[in-house]
């Protein structure tokens, strides 16, 4: 095959001081040939020099003068190699905890991550560190190989235990496709071939898994996106405009708008230096022509007409914080987001990330390697997707604006909001309340306290929020039957039912969606003053409205569950065909691909139906639903 035919997988290596990340990766470079006879002399000198029994395959990565002398790694060196299938980038990042920042950069574009345990050590606060960190970079692939098992005698038990204990640790995090392989990095045990140690292992060796895993999937194809880097203008004739493009795909004729100006036209020609293109993919660096004369500079960005990023100037976003000086909230930074920049404000440390526990700390600054979450005011606005939809538009740098030091990497999560805004911001106040004039109201019937206590259980409603096609409507209604089945006075509400009858004058803007969403919010009312518990599934994208239905009920009974699901994830079970009628054109403002999607910042149950399913996603719920107190039946 040839080399251009490839597959091009990017791996970062990460791990603990001393897990054997450059002996792994000199294993595979020896393995599959990709050391030259000169290198290979040099390393077996070196070898005998220092009185190894053994050639010290780790020499060919420690390129660094500091890093021989030491035995460890302290920058990020790449490795580049192929196989017969495949063409690899190896980040090699360090271990020490003073260098995570180096680890953030060379895991920024990786498919897939390789965390080394040592078998003899077992887990370590930097294995679990740098978990955090892949689950927090959405890299999506995760290697666990749990190194130096010769150390161990090749002890399956041994293994077992890093295996439960790392399993339990990364359950926390949203990392969705983990794959645990022990290895010996030093004798080759499961690194390019089995070996016969360790028989008990039935599972591929390390580059098989790499030779087969899927990674094409993983690149956003749907999403457009094309930072302008420059404009070309090499005669009065011709106005092209050049960049990279960081997700989606183009072609010839496709509607565009330029934001920030709000613009529009037709794409003319596309072309990159192989010549015109009919269609153009992400990754491609490409200079494009339009059918109208616009105007376009260095920093604005093209994108399809009706699928557009979200635009602001206020940003929630988690910061790796990268430099000496610690974070200073009064400072002025540079905020490098795609090819603009703009001065920005931090604004508010909303907290700092635990690395053992995962807790939240409250603190008042953010030192070197910490992990936190703040909000940030920017002078202009900047037109981003949230890191977890689009990591190309999703991150940004942060640049100390005096010194010139790149400070801190971040992913941004969305627009920044407080609940306590978003009810101010909707008018949710109970006294502020809208109502019919003369009108009285007459207060209910039969109390709900009265209700509840013949049915032997609390009223409660469980609101059900998240993308189309992430399972809303299943947890809904399986969640419902379990809880009838328990003797349990119940109702379902879903999206779909309620714009066949209640809202069905209703359309898609952002005001029909609200008054969708007031309407679900006081019918779930009056079956919560029933005495019923009521599962509710709306997409409900916007806070505001989320809030609002909130408002309508006392304290404890609103139970928030943010239904979590990758919107590819969603794409493919489609269940009623929307999002083929998107990609098709015939549906506008769809939520999650040309409309946003607010996530929940503090919903009481967050669930994940792409890694979890539907009966113990229902345990779950009915395990917090009696640690509230809502039922006590069994």
């Amino acid at each position: 095959m040839n080399d251009n035919d490839k597959t091009m997988v990017r791996i970062v290596t990460t791990g603990s001081v001393d897990d054997g990340k450059s002996s792994l990766i000199g294993r595979m470079l020896y393995e599959t040939d990709s050391l030259f006879v000169d290198q290979y002399e040099a390393i077996e000198r070196t070898s005998k020099k220092r009185g190894y029994d053994q050639i010290d395959l780790s020499l060919a990565l420690d390129g660094l003068s500091a890093e021989r002398e030491q035995g460890i790694t302290i920058d990020v060196a790449h490795i580049y190699f192929s196989t017969k299938r495949r063409k690899y980038i190896i980040a090699d990042s360090p271990g020490h905890v003073q260098y995570t920042r180096n680890m953030v950069t060379g895991a920024s574009n990786s498919d897939v991550a390789i965390i080394l345990i040592d078998a003899a050590k077992g887990v370590m606060t930097q294995s679990k560190r740098h978990g955090f960190l892949v689950s927090l970079l959405k890299i999506p692939h995760m290697i666990v190989a749990v190194n130096k098992m010769d150390l161990v005698e090749y002890s399956k038990d041994v293994y077992q235990r890093i295996v439960h204990e790392y399993n339990d640790f990364s359950a926390k995090l949203d990392i969705h496709d983990i794959t645990f392989i022990p290895v010996s990095a030093l004798m080759g045990d499961n690194v390019v071939d089995k070996g016969m140690n360790m028989p008990w292992y039935e599972g591929p060796p390390l580059l098989h898994y790499l030779e087969n895993v899927h990674v094409t999937a993983d690149r956003n194809l749907v999403d457009f996106r094309l930072p302008v880097q420059c404009v070309l203008r090499p005669h009065h004739g011709f106005r092209g405009y050049a960049g990279k493009i960081v997700s989606g795909t183009i072609h010839p004729g496709e509607e565009i708008i330029v934001l920030p100006s709000g613009k529009a036209s037709k794409v003319k020609k596309v072309a990159s230096p192989d010549g015109e293109l009919k269609e153009a993919f992400v990754g491609q660096s490409i200079v494009m022509t339009m059918i109208d004369e616009i105007d376009i500079s260095r920093g604005d960005m093209i994108v399809r007409k009706n699928n557009l990023p979200q635009v602001g100037n206020r940003l929630e976003a988690m910061i790796c914080w990268m430099d000496e000086e610690p974070m200073d909230s009064k400072a002025q930074y540079i905020l490098k987001h795609t090819t603009r920049d703009v001065r920005v404000k931090l604004t508010r440390l909303l907290y700092r990330i635990d690395m053992n526990t995962l807790h939240r700390e409250d603190v008042d600054t953010l030192q070197l390697n910490d992990i936190g979450r703040v909000e940030i005011q920017t002078s202009l606005p900047i037109f981003y997707d949230s890191y977890k939809t689009n990591p190309n538009t999703g991150c940004f740098i942060l640049i100390d604006q005096l010194s010139n030091n790149t400070v801190a990497a971040g992913m941004i999560r969305g627009a920044a909001r407080s609940l306590d805004q978003v009810i101010e911001e909707a008018g949710t106040d109970k006294k502020t309340r809208k109502k019919s004039p003369n009108t009285v109201w007459g207060g209910w019937n039969i109390p709900c306290e009265v209700r509840e206590e013949r049915n032997g259980h609390k009223a409660a409603v469980l609101w059900f929020t998240g993308y189309s096609g992430s399972g809303k409507s299943t947890v809904a209604k399986a969640l419902e039957k379990r809880l009838f089945d328990m003797g349990c006075q119940t109702m379902v509400l879903d999206g779909d039912n309620l714009r066949h009858g209640l809202c069905s004058n209703l359309g898609f803007s952002h005001e029909d969606r609200s008054e969708n969403i007031r309407r679900a919010g006081h019918s779930a009312k009056l079956f919560f003053e029933h005495g019923n518990i009521v599962a509710c599934a709306f997409i409900s994208p916007y806070r505001e409205d989320r809030a609002f239905a909130r408002s309508l009920f006392p304290d404890g009974r609103f139970i928030e569950v943010y239904v979590k699901c990758d919107i590819d994830v969603c794409k493919r079970r489609d269940p009623n065909g929307l999002y083929t009628k998107v990609d098709q054109g015939m549906i506008q403002g769809f939520t999650g691909i040309s409309s946003p999607y607010e996530e929940p910042l503090r919903p009481e149950i967050v669930v994940e139906t792409d890694i979890k399913t539907v009966d113990d996603i229902i345990g779950d719920i009915i395990d917090v639903l009696r640690k509230e107190g809502i039922v006590t039946v069994k």
